[in-house]
């Protein structure tokens, strides 16, 4: 699979203009994939003048027309389902019945937005003057930037380019350098599709290419899921433009188990959260905080979960519940923060090191007696490791829980209806789940609290996100 790729940019593939290229490696192997271009601003602003030349043209259509170009994506999506999904594989280390989801998935968001172009409404607003009508119209933004992570990789595009083009934007994406392939792949689906010339746009490259995007004077609204750190950075440069911008960041997703918890479901639960993608998503559970009375039950029940757990080479192993984390700093941070609850007088009940295989591997790890102040609670793990620590009551999880600088999701597990009404009374996060997974559904509203992030996508306020509004004051006789 060793191959040179290219950006697309105005509807052709096109070389960089710097020339420097950035390597793509198998985490499952180091296998070289491919390069790709380490683009330059030069690259980052042929890209925008292309989205921003195409944009007065694309929003004149109507908004159905527009939709249709999207649904014509997603079906030669669902076509080449097996090619896609091999790729993210490949790079991303996911297993392959992950990857399909993710494509399927792609696929369906793309038909569920483009099922809004019928229903992005606006507002009539009664006046206070005789005769006058007061009208408040949705439009787009104008040309849009989406900055992507390595986890979900070519889901997310899907997330910000299907609202950004049914509500009349223009995007350009700038893929995550450990997954830029299946982007070019998503990017010659488009060419195959008819999408009018400069509507998606396509730049890779690592952090200078995706500074100089989100510095550029003609971008209206930068949507940008990743680390904190990057947020900061994203905002600030965004500042000086005063340029909106759609934050999705970390988590450290706290689960609250009570006495009276279902235990086989509440596992079940938990062990999905932490090697789904091998614990490298943003809003699985990262802490569990568990009523004395189960503690035990519960740590057996999902230790040995854990404990059967089967990893390795998504590729060339079958039946895995998992592959490896996505690269080697990855790994060194789970190996880190293991060793520091370890030192700290945590109990490792299964798990706890690095895997003795080829790869960036971490066996399944269950950490029992944490406390609030290690780090392992506190920091954002990212790799198959949960923490447990024993509480005495729902009004100390509930505090333990809210003592985070995140605020992205949650979860309760319980059969009494009023301890559930009160933790989603008092959760300061932006999304409860109650007895179930963390994992949200497109027509909801994905969306963080403090350091998760600004805005929020999915759903009619995800779609909202991309558009600003124009009011129009009528005055007639």
């Amino acid at each position: 699979m060793n191959k040179s790729y290219r950006n697309f940019i105005g509807n052709q593939f096109v070389d960089s203009e710097g020339g420097a290229t950035l390597e793509v490696r198998n985490p499952a192997n180091n296998e070289l994939l491919g390069v790709v271009p380490a683009s330059t601003p030069a690259d980052v602003d042929r890209a925008v003048e292309a989205a921003r030349r195409a944009q007065p043209a694309w929003e004149r259509l109507p908004a159905i027309e527009r939709a249709n170009h999207l649904r014509r994506i997603a079906n030669k999506i669902r076509d080449n389902k097996e090619r896609l999904a091999r790729t993210i594989t490949l790079e991303q280390g996911k297993i392959l019945d992950l990857a399909r989801v993710e494509v399927d998935f792609t696929a369906n968001y793309m038909d569920y937005m483009a099922e809004w172009a019928r229903r992005i409404e606006g507002e009539i607003i009664p006046s206070d003057r005789p005769g006058e009508t007061i009208f408040l119209h949705r439009k787009p933004i104008g040309v849009t930037a989406g900055v992507l992570p390595w986890n979900f990789p070519f889901f997310l595009i899907a997330r910000k380019m299907a609202p950004a083009l049914v509500t009349g934007n223009t995007i350009v994406i700038k893929s995550s350098e450990e997954t830029p392939l299946n982007a070019v792949e998503f990017a010659e689906i488009v060419a195959e599709c008819g999408l009018p010339t400069g509507v998606f746009n396509l730049v890779s490259g690592a952090g200078a290419t995706g500074a100089a995007l989100c510095a550029h004077k003609d971008v209206g609204l930068i949507s940008f899921t990743g680390s904190v750190d990057t947020g900061i950075r994203i905002m600030e440069t965004a500042s000086r433009n005063l340029t909106r911008v759609n934050l999705e960041l970390g988590g450290k997703a706290p689960a609250i188990v009570l006495d009276d918890a279902d235990l086989e479901l509440t596992a079940r639960a938990l062990h999905a959260s932490r090697v789904l993608n091998t614990g490298q998503v943003c809003n699985a559970a990262e802490r569990v905080y568990v009523q004395r009375g189960v503690a035990s039950a519960l740590a057996e029940k999902v230790t040995a979960l854990m404990a059967e757990t089967r990893y390795g080479n998504p590729i060339a192993e079958q039946g895995l519940h998992m592959g490896p984390l996505v690269n080697r700093m990855g790994l060194d941070k789970v190996a880190a923060l293991v060793d520091s609850a370890r030192r700290q007088g945590a109990e490792v009940l299964t798990g706890g090191k690095v895997a003795s295989r080829e790869g960036f591997h971490f066996e399944p790890t269950v950490l029992m007696g944490c406390r609030a102040d290690m780090d392992v609670m506190r920091k954002e793990i990212f790799g198959p490791v949960l923490p447990l620590q024993i509480v005495e009551d729902l009004d100390e999880a509930l505090a333990l829980a809210n003592d985070s600088e995140y605020g992205l999701t949650s979860s309760i597990f319980t059969r009494d209806l009023n301890a559930a009404m009160k933790a989603t009374r008092e959760l300061r996060f932006g999304e409860t789940y109650i007895n179930r997974e963390h994992f949200e559904a497109m027509q909801g509203f994905h969306a963080g609290r403090r350091k998760s992030g600004i805005g929020g996508a999915d759903g009619k306020h995800g779609l909202y996100e991309y558009t600003e509004t124009h009011v129009v004051y009528l005055q007639t006789t």
